[in-house]
């Protein structure tokens, strides 16, 4: 009932997702199957669901200079996806905003739109059922077949020299109120808005997988520097989370990092029309590979713990009280899911508390350490390299 009063008020239908980071490695693991994947299925969701316009708030790479295969993933994908719905796309701090733009040319004859900055129009007037019916630097207005409108405010990740101006007596947080405010002035007549920005509004919950310096606070947007709308489409945070009344990170469309493990990722879906948003929800992306943390009491348990779990990708902390041997540690490393692994060795603080170290020697020392390490004499062997190492007999 509420879709079908949606389309008698001619909502339009739209898909939130952001920090694609296409070409992020996992410890040194390319993941690009798992891209392709993702990206194939937001085009199967706009398809299912009938969206109109794909918002991509943001980090479409992962670095400034990604790959070739990178590159031809994204292409692929948005290509795919706008088959379905129209494509805006924004820079992220993790893009070469010059780069990501370069293509923009052929991508706006495919109904792809890519701002790099704030001073960046799209061509209008496309034969699209979705498409830029008004365009300045800062915002656009997109409409339908319907005769619905959107106007959009445009902020892609805010820095000085992106936008090409010099130093100023301006903090971050006045510069960012007069960036947003720039894209405001095209509201002319009224119609339902969003806000479509990668930066980090503070309150925000962050994850390990963000190496961001300007996360702790000098370069955060605060809330209610945002601009009056319907939705704030954000991007820059991999936590799906919501601020305040409306505003949304949808997060990462992938487990980047193991803090993240049993984290849902998804996209965010939702109605836009003269009442605001309706029938918002989350659709789960379930292509990218899950990560989980795993513990084991020792190696054949972890070994068995990580067949058990073949379609992840592991952080396996063991609890030892002595070393891997080295066929231990090869058959550990056989898992193709093992990512990270760590020892977890329980010490006996106490053991050591006020005793006193002088006149002992080198084999008493190291027999004393390697016994509060790993709760037990170390091997003859260990002990005799030990001491050859140190000279002594």
């Amino acid at each position: 009932m509420s879709r079908l009063l949606c389309f008698l008020k001619r909502s339009m239908k739209i898909l939130h997702t952001s920090d694609w980071h296409i070409g992020k490695k996992l410890m040194g693991r390319e993941r690009y199957d798992e891209y392709r994947a993702v990206l194939g299925e937001i085009s199967a969701i706009c398809e299912s669901e009938q969206v109109e316009l794909v918002l991509v708030a943001g980090d479409v790479f992962d670095t400034y200079t990604p790959s070739a295969e990178a590159e031809s993933i994204f292409f692929d994908g948005v290509k795919d996806i706008a088959k379905h719905s129209a494509v805006l796309v924004i820079s992220g701090n993790h893009d070469d905003y010059v780069r990501l733009t370069a293509a923009s040319a052929f991508t706006e004859e495919l109904n792809v739109y890519i701002i790099g900055n704030n001073s960046h129009s799209v061509s209008c007037g496309k034969d699209f059922p979705v498409r830029p019916v008004v365009s300045d630097n800062g915002y656009i207005i997109f409409g339908n077949g319907k005769g619905e409108k959107v106007y959009i405010n445009i902020l892609p990740y805010p820095n000085e020299a992106r936008f090409k101006e010099g130093k100023s007596d301006e903090t971050f947080s006045e510069k960012a109120l007069r960036w947003i405010s720039y894209g405001e002035r095209g509201k002319t007549e009224k119609l339902p808005s969003l806000f479509l920005s990668h930066i980090f509004v503070a309150g925000g919950s962050v994850s390990d997988s963000e190496r961001e310096i300007d996360l702790g606070g000098a370069r955060a947007v605060a809330l209610d520097a945002l601009p009056t709308c319907d939705y704030c489409a954000l991007g820059h945070l991999h936590k799906r989370q919501k601020i305040g009344e409306n505003a949304y990170y949808s997060g990462a469309i992938m487990q980047f990092s193991f803090d993240e493990a049993g984290a849902e990722k998804s996209v965010n879906v939702f109605d836009l029309n003269a009442d605001g948003v309706s029938d918002f929800h989350t659709v789960t992306l379930n292509s990218g590979r899950k990560l989980i943390r795993l513990q084991a009491n020792g190696a054949q348990e972890g070994i068995s713990l990580l067949n058990g779990y073949g379609g992840y990708y592991v952080e396996l902390t063991l609890n030892l009280s002595e070393p891997l041997t080295p066929v231990e540690s090869a058959q550990l490393h056989s898992c193709e899911n093992l990512v990270s692994l760590k020892a977890d060795v329980r010490r006996v603080e106490a053991a050591f508390a006020g005793v006193s170290n002088k006149n002992k020697s080198s084999s008493q020392l190291f027999t004393e350490y390697y016994k509060f390490r790993y709760d037990c004499n170390p091997p003859e062997d260990l002990l005799a390299l030990f001491l050859s190492l140190t000279e002594e007999e």
